[in-house]
């Protein structure tokens, strides 16, 4: 038996033999321990702005740049998001400018438009990848694994553990997901049969080849991670661009993918201003982009790549209160305070207006939500730093929805007491402002109350049965449909609201979020052709790939003769 098998492994090409030695070697792999993330790791999160001055690199071609390619040599500093005194910048990054591109542009260049593999070519690599998965879904399943990346993603995007730490296990079992076979029946072809004898069709997934993928800074593990190993799966050759701010992060699971047996010419992996990376995308055979981040810079996106983009923008995420108050209240008030202010509000799933049926505003829902937003605390960072915005912009923001009519704050809009946060930032109390159903509906209102503020800010507005048309008409007016909660278990009122809406990841039922993307299901916007979802095979297959039918005819029949011409 032994020498059978020996036999036939002297039959295989020395290409093949590699290939087995891969996989064979990846499926001998142990469980993670510290020392092998010191293998790989080259940060300490905790010691980052306090004792050491990281520089994050570029990664083209399938090396580390270290230094900045132009000869300024410029580098972006990341300020510490909590510490305005901190004696160090939480770390640099390349600020690498259109002069600095060739390398990219030549990497991108040499991806053909079959990809790095397809269904008819170099197919080892979908079981490659599902070892790659397998072993990366270990690390970060592992206590070291798991707490070494939650506290990185604590040290670039202030979160509490909770949300840190959840972020990572939705990444591991994702990963997990896509070990083994899973990543080929990602590219599972289906038949039709044809016409006449020796003729058949046959549908393919086909990747695009070189693509490019910008992701934002608010997840800054998940969002990329399983984009980028969705491009991958497929066959494609992806620039990763991810936020200024979070650099860090992926940049340490790239290295996590390279020592998991990824080939390191796979992945380049880009740090620069927005127009750079557009340049990036304009100048090279690019041929899909996929973008998550403000709907203003994906149209201008949309525009600059003639359309081949795959968008999750902006979503100003409705959740509508039914009837059905009685016996919840606490339930909905603790699942409201979680949807509109974990993270600070800097969710794309935010609940960004909330339609509260006077039921609950009878049973004192409102002061339940005002109660737990109180509890949070810049301690344990479960209010922390905004991003985007000063906290001037937000309290301007405030203030000009509570000058609408008979309009008032709830509670919050003010600065935080006793931070330290760098003016850069956003440091504002969880906000809610209150508008009047009918005030909000008029023109000069309806816009400024349903423009997303990624900040812990939220706007809120009653209704009654007489009034739910009026509800109705504000959700079908709204231009972006990302995620959306219809908190009843009235099957009549549920049906009624999720009928007339379109939003595409939406929960319903007395437990219903807005928040919350896990691996399990389709999470994307509805309504947008562009539209792109994230995590699923269905997700992977939409965003990462196309439709290539090849139709085989083989067989002339002997009795064949030449027609006349038609």
């Amino acid at each position: 038996m032994m020498l059978g098998r020996m036999r036939c492994h002297h039959l295989l090409s020395p290409k093949m033999r590699s290939e087995q030695r891969f996989l064979l070697e990846l499926s001998n792999t142990k469980m993670p321990t510290r020392r092998t993330i010191k293998s790989w790791a080259t940060v300490e999160p905790q010691s980052l702005g306090i004792s050491e001055t990281y520089h994050v690199p570029n990664c083209v071609g399938g090396e580390w740049k270290d230094v900045n390619i132009s000869s300024n040599d410029k580098s972006l500093i990341i300020p510490h998001p909590l510490n305005h005194d901190a004696p160090l910048p939480l770390y640099t990054i390349l600020d690498t400018q259109v002069d600095d591109l060739e390398p990219f542009l030549t990497s991108l260049r040499r991806v053909p438009k079959s990809g790095r593999h397809n269904p008819l070519k170099d197919p080892h690599r979908y079981l490659e990848y599902g070892e790659i998965s397998r072993r990366a879904g270990e690390i970060l399943s592992s206590p070291e694994g798991s707490e070494f990346f939650a506290q990185t993603i604590i040290a670039c995007v202030p979160k509490s553990h909770a949300q840190a730490i959840g972020e990572v296990h939705v990444t591991a079992n994702f990963l997990k997901n896509f070990a083994g076979d899973n990543v080929r029946r990602l590219s599972k072809s289906f038949g039709v049969p044809g016409d006449h004898y020796g003729q058949y069709s046959v549908g393919h997934r086909w990747p695009y080849g070189p693509v490019g993928l910008i992701t934002p800074f608010n997840f800054p593990l998940e969002i990329p991670v399983l984009q980028l190993m969705g491009a991958l799966y497929m066959g494609n050759k992806p620039f990763l661009k991810p936020s200024e701010q979070a650099s860090l992060v992926m940049e340490q699971f790239l290295r996590l993918l390279h020592h998991c047996g990824m080939d390191m010419t796979d992945v380049d992996f880009l740090n620069c201003r927005g127009p750079v990376a557009q340049e990036l995308v304009v100048q090279t055979p690019v041929r899909m982009t996929q973008f998550t981040g403000s709907s203003r810079v994906g149209e201008l996106l949309a525009e600059a790549t003639r359309g081949k983009i795959k968008l999750e923008d902006a979503g100003f995420d409705w959740k509508v209160l039914g009837p059905d108050a009685e016996g919840v209240i606490d339930y909905v008030a603790w699942q409201c305070d979680q949807d509109a202010y974990a993270l600070s509000g800097q969710k794309c799933s935010a609940q960004s207006i909330l339609f509260v049926h006077e039921n609950y505003e009878r049973a004192g829902l409102l002061d339940k939500i005002r109660e737990n937003a109180s509890k949070r605390s810049l301690q344990n960072l479960s209010i922390g730093p905004v991003l985007t915005h000063t906290t001037q912009e937000i309290l301007n923001k405030t203030q000009e929805l509570a000058n609408i009519p008979n309009a008032r704050i709830l509670f919050g809009g003010k600065e935080l007491e006793n931070h330290t946060i760098p003016p850069c930032y956003g440091a504002v109390e969880p906000t809610a402002v209150l508008v009047p159903l009918e005030e909000m509906m008029k023109p000069k209102y309806y816009s400024m109350c349903t423009t997303e503020l990624f900040a812990p800010f939220q706007v809120v507005t009653t209704y009654n049965d007489n009034t739910l048309s009026l509800v109705l008409e504000a959700l079908e007016n709204m231009s972006h449909h990302l995620t959306a909660a219809v908190v009843s278990n009235d099957t009549a009122f549920t049906n009624q609201v999720l009928a007339h809406t379109v939003n595409g990841t939406t929960y319903a039922g007395h437990r219903a979020r807005t928040t919350g993307a896990p691996q399990n299901h389709w999470f994307g916007p509805a309504g947008d052709p562009r539209g792109a979802g994230i995590g699923t095979p269905e997700a992977i297959q939409m965003v990462w790939s196309c439709h290539r039918e090849i139709i085989h005819d083989t067989i002339i029949p002997s009795s064949w003769t030449q027609p006349l011409p038609t």
